[in-house]
C-alpha cells in the first residue's frame, strides 16, 4: 500500500470510529454539514488568496474529511460507497480525457475545454450552460457561465470589442439613472456588472480574486486609518470627511 492509500484509509479508519462513538459526529446529517462544508472552502479560498500554503494545507485536510463523512453517511443511507464514488470520478476523468487515454488530439487548453463540453452534451446534458451550480456567488457564476458559452463560439474576438460593450451597458445605466426607475436601473447595474467580468476574463483576471484582493487591502487601509486617528487622539466618528480622507491619502502614498 502506497503511503497515499496508508493516510487515506487511516482518515476513513477514523471517521468510522467518530461515527460510531462520537456523540457530535453521530448526530450529523448532509443537511447539517452542508454550511460547514461551505465555511471550509471559503477558509481554503481564503488561504489561496493569501497564498497561505501552511492554511492550504490544513483546509485541504478539513475538506477531505467532510467528504468522507458524506460517503460514510451515503453508505449508512444505502445511496452510494466511498468506493463508488471514487470509481465514479476515474471514470468519468478517463471518458473525459480522450486526448490523454485515446486517439484524439488537441492543440492546446481551450480544445480541451470544447472536447469536455461536447462530451458532456453527448453524456445527456441538455446545456452547455448546466453543471453551473445554482448556489455560487454571482461574481463567479458570471465567470463560468461566459465561460462556458466560450465553448461553443459564443464569445467577443478581441477585448476591445468586450470594453466596447462594458461602455455600452455604462451608457445604459447612466440612461435608467435620470429616469429614477429603480428596477430598470439594477437590471442595467447588473449588466456592467456582467460586461466587466467578461472584460476581466480577456485580461486573464480572476474577478472574483481580483475583488477579493481589493476587498483585504480596503480592510488593511481602513484598520490603518482607525489607528491613525486613535493615535492622533480622535476617533473616526469624529473626524469629518475631508480629515479622514488626508489620513487616507497618507496610508496610501505609505502602500498600505
Amino acid at each position: 500500500m502506497t503511503k497515499h492509500a496508508e493516510a487515506f484509509e487511516r482518515l476513513v479508519q477514523i471517521m468510522d470510529d467518530l461515527r460510531e462513538k462520537c456523540p457530535w459526529d453521530k448526530k450529523q446529517t448532509i443537511q447539517s454539514l452542508r454550511q460547514l462544508t461551505l465555511e471550509e472552502t471559503y477558509e481554503l479560498t481564503d488561504a489561496i488568496t493569501e497564498q497561505n500554503w501552511k492554511g492550504i494545507k490544513e483546509e485541504v485536510g478539513d475538506l477531505f474529511l467532510h467528504l468522507v463523512f458524506y460517503a460514510k453517511i451515503g453508505k449508512e443511507e444505502s445511496k452510494f460507497t466511498l468506493e463508488e464514488a471514487l470509481n465514479a470520478i476515474s471514470e468519468k476523468l478517463i471518458s473525459r480525457h480522450p486526448h490523454i487515454y485515446g486517439d484524439v488530439i488537441v492543440n492546446n487548453d481551450d480544445d480541451v475545454k470544447k472536447n469536455w463540453e461536447m462530451l458532456k452534451l453527448k453524456e445527456g446534458k441538455k446545456s452547455v450552460l448546466s453543471g453551473v451550480p445554482k448556489a455560487l456567488p454571482s461574481l463567479v457564476k458570471a465567470m463560468r457561465l461566459q465561460e462556458k458559452a466560450k465553448q461553443v463560439g459564443f464569445e467577443w474576438e478581441n477585448k476591445e470589442q468586450v470594453w466596447k460593450k462594458v461602455e455600452e451597458e455604462i451608457n445604459e445605466m447612466n440612461q435608467v439613472i435620470n429616469e429614477q426607475n429603480q428596477t430598470k436601473m439594477e437590471e442595467e447595474f447588473g449588466d456592467v456588472l456582467f460586461s466587466l467580468v467578461n472584460f476581466a476574463r480577456f485580461l486573464q483576471i480572476d474577478a472574483e480574486h481580483a475583488l477579493e484582493v481589493t476587498n483585504k487591502k480596503f480592510i488593511s487601509r481602513f484598520n490603518a486609518m482607525e489607528e491613525m486617528a486613535t493615535a492622533s487622539g480622535k476617533t473616526l466618528h469624529e473626524m469629518n470627511l475631508q480629515e479622514m480622507d488626508q489620513l487616507w491619502n497618507e496610508i496610501k502614498q505609505k502602500r498600505i
